[in-house]
C-alpha cells in the first residue's frame, strides 16, 4: 500500500439498502453497493491475471455482502451471498473503488450494454 493511501476509520454494511459505507482517514466517505463491489472484485476469478482474461459479471443486481472479514491490517475479505469469495480488497483498492465510482460504474453499464447483457439475474 502506497504511504499515500487512506485507511478506513469505519467500514459499515447497510443489509436493507445493500451498500457499504467507508469512511476514511483523510475525511472522505463513500458508499458502495454490493454490485459495484462484486462486479469489480479483485479477484482473479473476476480480473483474470491480465486485462485479456477479466470475466464481464451478469446478472448481479441484487448480489448481497454477507460477510466482511479483516485480513491482517491492509484489507477485507467480502463474501457474497452468490457464493463469490474469493476477493480480497486492500484499502488502496477500496479507496480507488470511491474515487473512481462514475467512471467505473459507467464501463461496466457500457460492457453490459456491448455484451446485451443484463444486471439483473435470470429467473
Amino acid at each position: 500500500m502506497s504511504r499515500s493511501t487512506p485507511t478506513p476509520t469505519s467500514i459499515e454494511y447497510h443489509k436493507k439498502t445493500k451498500v457499504l459505507s467507508i469512511q476514511f482517514d483523510n475525511d472522505e466517505s463513500y458508499d458502495l453497493s454490493a454490485e459495484y463491489l462484486r462486479v469489480y472484485s479483485p479477484s482473479a476469478e473476476v480480473r483474470g491475471h491480465s486485462e485479456d482474461e477479466a470475466v464481464l459479471q451478469v446478472g448481479k443486481a441484487d448480489v448481497e455482502v454477507q460477510a466482511i472479514e479483516p485480513v491482517g491490517s491492509y484489507a477485507v475479505l467480502l463474501r457474497f451471498d452468490d457464493g463469490h469469495d474469493t476477493g480480497i480488497y486492500s484499502w488502496e483498492w477500496l479507496y480507488l473503488l470511491g474515487k473512481q465510482h462514475d467512471t467505473l460504474w459507467l464501463e461496466y453499464l457500457d460492457k453490459m450494454d456491448s455484451a446485451g447483457a443484463k444486471r439483473s439475474p435470470a429467473h
